[in-house]
């Protein structure tokens, strides 16, 4: 059974990515965490005559998300039929990052399903805040990004963006397979380069290991001229091609890193008008938290 963890702030914004997470495993064996994180404003304790009013407040607080939480899992009930499902509240006072980071460890969640805002105002951003901060912070948990207004469809074309500069263990990739036999997805391997040129003996070796690990699935190399900016190249690509999910995977230098650093999310327009699936890399002696039913052996 997968644990999948729903940080919700009761938001449209929210209820959006969870009824995405709710379609997505349809017909698997899950336990849905639904996380609310409540911080009062700690500042304010200093016009408060005693602590007892601070402890009033708190409280006040944390009744406010526990019924919240209630609430959403009643009107979760109403819309999902399915009988693996199972569901978890998780109300804590914490900063959001703090709250998710314990949760994963806690109750070994394998994948984040978090809603994302895009663009607001004259301000061209990333992502949303909450989401380029869980991104950076969360290191050994997957995490799956829904647009706003993103409606469910089965991702039946799935892009995965990478340089070929880094060899990819088959448990990083893991997540990415899963998803693509659930939904019997063509995987896109897309390369975006500056210039086109010859890959280097490195990123062939790399490009060779990572065919090899996706041979169980149908998928295509796609190598592509970098149009401004990575971000902007990554958006026309998955429009011209229908995608349904883009993947990428975080490590130093990738392309997550580059367009999740804060210099490039105040000035690069990247609005993921389809989910992103983030997969966090893992260092040596890391065990991968996403559970399959198949092992990590690959012939080669």
């Amino acid at each position: 059974m997968k644990n999948i963890l729903l940080p919700t702030d009761f938001s449209n914004n929210s209820w959006n990515a969870i009824k995405y997470a709710l379609a997505l495993f349809k017909g698997e064996q899950c336990t849905f965490h639904l996380l609310n994180v409540y911080t009062p404003a700690i500042a304010s304790s200093r016009f408060m005559a005693a602590s007892f009013e601070q402890g009033t407040f708190e409280d006040g607080a944390r009744i406010h998300s526990e019924r919240g939480l209630e609430r959403m899992v009643r009107r979760i009930k109403n819309v999902d039929s399915a009988s693996g499902h199972h569901y978890r509240t998780l109300s804590s006072f914490s900063l959001l990052v703090d709250a998710i980071r314990d949760t994963v460890e806690k109750h070994d969640i394998d994948l984040i399903i978090t809603g994302t805002k895009g663009a607001s105002g004259l301000k061209e951003v990333f992502m949303g805040g909450n989401t380029v901060r869980i991104i950076k912070s969360i290191k050994n948990c997957p995490v799956l990004a829904i647009p706003q207004s993103f409606e469910f469809a089965a991702p039946s074309e799935i892009a995965f963006a990478t340089d070929f500069n880094r060899f990819y263990t088959i448990s990083e990739l893991r997540p990415l397979l899963d998803m693509a036999k659930m939904f019997n997805a063509v995987i896109r391997i897309v390369h975006v380069q500056y210039e086109i040129k010859a890959l280097t003996e490195l990123q062939q070796f790399n490009l060779g290991m990572l065919r090899k690990y996706l041979r169980p699935v149908e998928h295509y190399v796609h190598t592509v001229s970098e149009l401004n900016s990575v971000s902007k190249t990554l958006e026309m690509f998955t429009d011209e091609l229908d995608i349904h999910l883009l993947a990428m995977l975080n490590y130093q230098h990738s392309y997550v890193e580059r367009m999740t650093r804060e210099p490039v999310v105040k000035r690069v327009a990247f609005h993921t008008q389809i989910p992103l699936l983030v997969i966090p890399e893992l260092g040596m002696g890391v065990s991968p938290r996403w559970k399959s039913s198949e092992t990590d052996a690959v012939s080669h």
